[in-house]
C-alpha cells in the first residue's frame, strides 16, 4: 500500500538530566523505548533532535551572576560603561545584566528602538511616524521618550522593559541613565567602555564603534568566554545564548558537542543498524506574525549536527510543476509526470524556476524551528525530538 503519511515530528519523553548524565545513552534509550511504545519503525535519515539545554546542563555549564561581574569589571574597568542593544528579555537578559551592573559604578544603557534585535517592541512604527521620530537618525532621552511614547509593556508578558531594567540596574547598586538609539556610535558621546550585547550583528556594532574611538569594545560573546574562578564558560559564544538558572545563576549555551552527536549517531547504529541523523537545537528561527518576535536569541540554531544534515534543501515547487510544466494533465498522468521531474531533478536546482518558492534556508535551521516548535519551552518533558520522512519527497 502506498504510504499516506510524509514528514512527521514527535516529542521523546526523557528523564530530568542533570550534571554529568550520560547523555548518549539517555537519549538513545529514550528514543528505542518510545518507538517500541508507539511501535515505530526507525529509518534511515531519520533526525534526533536534543536541545542545547540539556546539553549544558549535562556538562554543568553554569555561572553565577558574581563571576558575570568578576569579568565585566576586569574587562571593562569597573567604572562607567555603556551597556548596548540589549534584548528584552526577563529570562535571557535580565539576569546577565544583574551580573553587569554589579561590574560597574554607573551604566549607560542604550535600547534600540522602535524593537530589540530578536523583534520585542518599545513603540511601534506608527507611533513614531505619528511623533516624527526617525529611529536611524535621533537619539532620545528617556524622558523624551516617556513625553512621546508613555509606557508601553509588552503585549504578551505585561513588563515595561525600560522600568523594569533602570530598576534592576539601580537594585545593583549602580547608577542608571537610559537612552534609546540606533547607531551604535551614539554610546560614544557618553562613555568609550562599551559592552554591546546584539547578537547576530555584534561583529558589524564592534568593527563600528572602535573605528570610531572607543577605548575598551567587548561583546556579549566575550564575556565568559573563559572560566572564572572555576565558573561555566563557552569559548565560542561567552554569554549569548544563556538562560536564566536561578535568581543568581545563568545556565551558558553548550560547549563544544560535536562529539555527542557523533556518539549518538554511532550508538543508534550500532543497536538498530540504521544511519541516523543528530543535532544539537536551541532557538527556532521564526517569526511570530502578532507579536512581532522572530525568536532567534541563540547564536545559531544548532551549534553541533552530524555530517548528513549539512547543507540546504534541493526541492521543486509541486504546484509549480501542476500550473506550469503539466498544466495539461491530470490524475494519474499528472502524478506520474511529476514523479518522473522529481526523479530526474538535477543536484542544485539553484536559478530553477521550477525551485521557485521552496524555503531558502539551511537544513539544520529549518529542522531545528520544527524542533524548537514540538519541545516547546515548558513542562511538556521532550527535550528530544524524533523527526520522521523530512528527506522524503512524492515519489517515496
Amino acid at each position: 500500500m502506498e504510504r499516506k503519511i510524509g514528514t512527521t515530528s514527535r516529542g521523546i519523553r526523557c528523564p530530568i538530566i542533570r550534571e554529568g548524565d550520560d547523555l548518549v545513552k539517555i537519549v538513545v534509550d529514550s528514543v528505542l523505548d518510545a518507538a517500541q511504545s508507539e511501535n515505530i519503525q526507525l529509518h534511515d535519515r531519520d533526525v534526533v533532535a536534543i536541545t542545547e539545554s540539556i546539553v549544558a546542563r549535562s556538562q554543568g555549564n553554569y555561572a553565577s551572576v558574581d563571576a558575570i561581574a568578576q569579568d565585566v569589571k576586569a574587562k571593562l574597568g569597573g567604572e562607567e560603561i555603556g551597556v548596548i542593544f540589549p534584548i528584552l528579555s526577563r529570562n535571557r537578559f535580565a539576569i546577565c545584566l544583574r551580573g553587569i551592573a554589579q561590574g560597574a559604578k554607573k551604566v549607560i544603557l542604550m535600547l534600540s528602538y522602535p524593537s530589540d534585535e530578536v523583534g520585542n517592541a518599545l513603540v511601534s512604527f506608527d507611533q513614531l511616524d505619528e511623533a516624527n521620530v526617525d529611529p536611524y537618525t535621533d537619539v532620545l532621552s528617556l524622558e523624551r521618550y516617556r513625553e512621546l511614547f508613555g509606557a508601553n509593556p509588552h503585549p504578551f508578558t505585561g513588563v515595561d522593559y525600560v522600568q523594569y531594567y533602570g530598576d534592576l540596574i539601580r537594585e545593583c547598586g549602580a547608577e542608571c541613565q537610559i537612552i534609546f538609539a540606533n547607531d551604535p556610535r551614539a554610546i560614544l558621546k557618553y562613555t568609550k567602555n562599551v559592552l554591546h550585547c546584539d547578537i547576530h550583528t555584534r561583529k558589524r556594532t564592534q568593527r563600528l564603534l572602535l573605528a570610531a574611538g572607543a577605548e575598551r569594545v567587548y561583546g556579549m560573546d566575550q564575556i565568559l568566554n573563559a572560566p572564572v574562578d572555576g565558573s561555566g564558560y563557552n569559548a565560542a559564544y561567552g554569554l549569548l545564548g544563556s538562560n536564566k538558572s536561578t535568581e543568581d545563576k545563568v545556565k551558558l549555551f553548550p560547549r563544544e558537542c560535536t562529539d555527542l552527536v557523533m556518539a549518538i549517531q554511532a550508538s543508534f547504529l550500532e543497536k538498530t543498524g540504521k544511519h541516523i541523523e543528530v543535532m544539537v537545537y536551541g532557538d527556532g528561527a521564526f517569526k511570530d506574525p502578532v507579536g512581532k518576535i522572530w525568536e532567534l536569541a541563540d547564536p545559531v540554531v544548532s551549534p553541533a549536527y552530524t555530517p548528513g544534515l549539512e547543507g540546504t534543501p534541493n526541492e521543486l515547487k509541486l504546484k509549480y510543476l501542476a500550473d506550469n510544466d503539466f498544466a495539461a494533465l491530470s490524475g494519474v498522468e499528472l502524478k506520474n509526470a511529476i514523479e518522473n521531474a522529481i526523479r530526474a531533478k538535477g543536484g542544485d536546482l539553484v536559478g530553477s524556476m521550477a525551485a521557485q518558492g521552496t524555503t531558502p534556508r539551511r537544513l539544520t535551521d529549518l529542522i531545528g524551528s520544527l524542533c524548537d516548535l514540538t519541545s516547546g519551552s515548558g513542562d511538556k518533558g521532550t527535550p528530544v525530538i524524533l523527526v520522521q520522512g523530512y528527506f522524503d519527497n512524492y515519489t517515496n
